[in-house]
């Protein structure tokens, strides 16, 4: 059977836990930030686990991961 190939934009955005989680950045960090406040911004950097319907697709787009 033939390699599969990784999806370049997945690869770039989620890392594979040792426990088999997917693991995400979360969104609304890049722009209009000044009416954001300073707690809003801080907590958006810290990283989340994917719910298990999301993780099952990207699981499919990282077959080597």
């Amino acid at each position: 059977m033939a390699k599969l190939k990784t999806h370049s934009g997945s690869k770039k955005r989620f890392k594979i836990t040792a426990t088999g989680k997917v693991k995400r950045n979360q969104g609304y960090k890049n722009h209009i930030l000044t009416k954001k406040s300073t707690k809003r911004k801080r907590q958006l950097r810290k990283s989340l686990i994917a719910s298990d319907a999301n993780a099952a697709i990207v699981k499919q787009m990282l077959p080597y991961a």
